[in-house]
């Protein structure tokens, strides 16, 4: 259906019009034309898919041989392993073989290390024979052979130990062939020392091209160790140099003689070196300086010293015999603490000489040379320590022995100033002394053992010693503390200003180490430590082992409370003790205050009890001060004379402000509240009060102000009977108090009195017989 369609389109599109018949036989012979065509390729294709198909077959059938071919080869193998397992020839044969394979093994190994020992030696004699004409090319094949010998070395490691005499045997040749490649060397500069008969030169003189040659030559065969070495090397020239000096030192200080005593060796063997430095140090610098320059201005040990500057790397080439020296006194002296300490002490001295004098690094440009005393220290630092320890804890306990240890040093300060006693200024004194011992010291950690064991220590003891005397005074003065026995001895102590002067002994003991505490925290050796200890404490994860196998508890604990705190930067070394001198300071303040209020209590008991102000008669002119307060003046004097002399102006101030105003109550309640006054009377009271306030005001400027509400209504209560010119009287005043507050106030106002109530007031007017109605 579908083929008949586009037969009848395809006609349908030819035959459009009758005119399109005339041309059928074209359109029939293109049809057919195409039909050929079409046919052609029909065939074409026909064939192309038998000849397809025909190969298609023939893989098939390779494939499938193939396949049959392998599976034959697999049973045929299977069969084979078969029948070798059933066998023992394999096993047999490979036994045979292991004895002549592993002598091969052996003998190919043996080849190779000839070789190598062979390639070993050729360098060696490479090497000498440049020798000592030329240093820098005997460099060439020393310095393979090291690389070989670091080669090995490593490869050892890598196959656990493997070779041991082969490696040790290279690395025996490479040390060897050094050494006597600087012996060569280093003799032709003997010769040439000899020659100039060395050291008898002027220190002045310059030295001759074949010398300066020679120094040349072991420079430049150094050069490569020099770059590569992780420690400080000494320079072969100076070494050379160094050993006429050297059998000196050894002659003079390690030998039979009297200058070798290890007492001997701060007076006598540093002294002798510093002194050797002095003499040479021109001699050296301008003759050898320049060539140290040429080699090493733009190396990467251009910044240390010890090879930039001759007379470093002379010291460094002494140095190993005073070592020597140093040690060899230590094991001498062992078990002589005081020694040691003395040891250390000209120890930190000479390494200080040789840093500030002669610019001594020891080779490390970043960090400080910690010089001959921090070798010692490594090994003996806990043995140093506790003989400080020990030596500072028994000058603190003789101190306290001393007979003036506990009186108060009037002459430490002038007029003003807080006066400690000599036990307080001693002890600050000794820890001071012990700060010297320390400061120089530069390892961190041992500074904070000083810090926390010796010097925190003695202030804990101090300070226990001020709490145990403040503690003594409350058992003796209170109540409670009476009932458990005292002693007379103990209460007359207290008598007089007995008790004044046995708080003020704290007061200003404490003071005076809070004070120096204080001005330690900003000076900069603490600082520098502060700032040690808080980056220490911020960066260290182990909280177990801070610093010197303190935990950063215990290290808080005893310094600050701010140790290792990001927020907190205003913290110092001495926080915690600070505070706790603080705190006594504050608590014998606060006794000084009720032990002036209790004495001023007893002295004017009978002065309270007074019973005649309603009585005294109204014709009196001329007023003295009532008998009862020559007392209680005498007293008031007393304190006030004693205290001037051992407070600061500040802390007798306060002291004397809370016990006056507790005066200004006792007065007020037990004498102007408790009586009544004629106008006679209270003229007596206020004559009395003058006296009062004019003691005070003559130690105390404006003192008297805090008896100031008792003289405003003492002044109240003072109020005439009558006036000639018309002024505020007593009944005035009472009217208008009695009538409400705001003519109360206008009374106060008018009075200028502004330390009363409109109460205070109603009261005080009411104290006259006048207003007793």
């Amino acid at each position: 259906m579908e083929f008949d369609i586009r037969v009848e389109d395809y006609l349908d599109d030819k035959l459009q019009s009758t005119t399109d018949f005339d041309h059928l036989d074209t359109l029939l012979s293109s049809v057919e034309y195409q039909r050929s065509q079409l046919q052609s390729q029909l065939d074409d294709a026909t064939a192309a898919l038998a000849l397809a198909r025909q190969s298609e077959s023939d893989r098939q059938t390779a494939l499938m041989t193939q396949i049959e071919e392998f599976q034959s080869l697999q049973k045929s193998i299977d069969v084979r392993l078969q029948i070798i397992a059933s066998s023992d020839a394999p096993d047999e044969a490979i036994r045979r073989l292991e004895v002549p394979m592993g002598q091969l093994r052996k003998v190919d190994l043996a080849y190779k290390y000839l070789l190598l020992l062979q390639d070993v030696e050729q360098l060696c004699q490479a090497a000498r024979s440049h020798l000592p004409q030329s240093p820098k090319a005997a460099l060439e094949p020393y310095t393979k052979l090291k690389q070989l010998s670091l080669k090995l070395k490593d490869l050892q490691n890598q196959a656990d130990g493997a070779a041991v005499h082969l490696v040790n045997h290279v690395e025996s040749v490479t040390e060897t062939l050094w050494s006597e490649m600087k012996a060569t060397m280093s003799s032709e500069l003997e010769a040439v020392l000899k020659a100039r008969n060395w050291p008898n030169v002027e220190p002045d003189s310059e030295v001759d091209e074949e010398w300066l040659a020679c120094f040349e030559k072991l420079i430049d065969l150094q050069v490569p160790e020099v770059l590569y070495s992780p420690k400080a090397v000494t320079l072969l020239p100076f070494d050379v140099m160094a050993q006429i000096f050297i059998k000196e030192f050894r002659f003079h200080f390690m030998s039979d003689k009297p200058t070798s005593a290890p007492q001997a060796i701060g007076a006598h063997c540093f002294p002798w070196f510093t002194a050797l430095l002095e003499k040479w140090e021109d001699f050296l610098r301008d003759n050898f300086g320049g060539v140290l320059a040429v080699r090493f201005a733009e190396t990467g040990v251009a910044q240390k010293m010890v090879y930039m500057d001759p007379v470093c790397a002379f010291i460094t080439a002494m140095l190993p015999v005073v070592k020597e020296k140093v040690n060899d006194t230590l094991a001498a002296t062992k078990g002589d603490p005081a020694f040691l300490s003395s040891l250390m002490g000209q120890l930190m001295s000479f390494d200080e000489a040789l840093r500030g004098g002669f610019a001594y690094d020891g080779g490390d440009a970043d960090e400080e040379w910690g010089g001959l005393a921090s070798e010692v220290l490594k090994d003996h630092f806990r043995t140093w320590l506790e003989a400080e320890k020990q030596f500072a804890l028994e000058r603190y306990q003789a101190i306290m022995q001393t007979q003036d240890a506990r009186t108060i040093d009037y002459d430490f300060a002038g007029a003003g100033k807080t006066k400690p006693t000599f036990a307080a200024v001693r002890v600050t004194d000794l820890l001071k002394s012990v700060t010297t011992q320390y400061e120089r010291v530069k390892r961190f950690s041992h500074k904070l053992r000083f810090l926390i064991d010796i010097q925190l220590n003695i202030l804990d003891e101090y300070h226990d010693h001020l709490r145990g005397t403040l503690e003594a005074y409350l058992s003796i003065t209170s109540t409670v503390g009476r009932a458990f026995g005292v002693t007379k001895e103990q209460i007359a102590a207290l008598e007089g200003t007995g008790a004044l002067e046995t708080l003020c002994k704290v007061y200003g003991s404490a003071d005076h180490v809070v004070n120096v505490l204080k001005d330690w925290s900003n000076e900069e050796f603490f600082i520098t430590m502060w700032e040690q200890l808080q980056t220490r404490a911020k960066a260290t994860e182990d909280q177990s082992n801070l610093a010197g196998g303190m935990s950063y508890d215990h290290v808080r604990d005893r310094t600050s409370a701010a140790v290792g705190k990001e927020d907190n930067d205003n913290g110092v070394l001495f926080d915690e003790t600070i505070a706790a001198y603080s705190q006594r300071r504050k608590r014998a303040q606060e006794f000084l205050s009720e032990a002036l209020a209790e004495s001023h209590r007893k002295a004017f008991r009978a002065y309270l009890h007074r019973p005649q102000w309603s009585t005294i008669s109204d014709e009196a002119v001329d007023l003295a001060i009532t008998a009862e307060l020559d007392e209680p003046l005498r007293i008031l004097k007393r304190d006030l004379d004693f205290l001037t002399r051992c407070l600061g102006i500040a802390p007798f101030r306060r002291v004397w402000r809370e016990a006056l105003e507790r005066l200004n109550s006792t007065l007020w309640t037990d004498v102007l509240m408790s009586h009544k006054f004629t106008s006679s009377g209270a003229a007596q009271f206020a004559r009395d009060l003058h006296a009062i306030t004019s003691v005070i005001e003559r130690y105390i400027p404006d003192g008297s102000s805090s008896l100031g509400s008792l003289s405003d209504a003492v002044r109240l209560l003072n109020l005439a009977l009558e006036l000639p010119e018309g002024g505020m009287t007593l009944k005035k005043a009472t009217d208008m108090v009695f009538t409400d507050n705001t003519e109360a106030k206008k009374v106060l106002d008018e009075l200028e009195i502004d330390s009363l109530t409109p109460a205070n007031a109603r009261q005080i007017l009411q104290r006259r017989v006048e207003n007793a109605e």
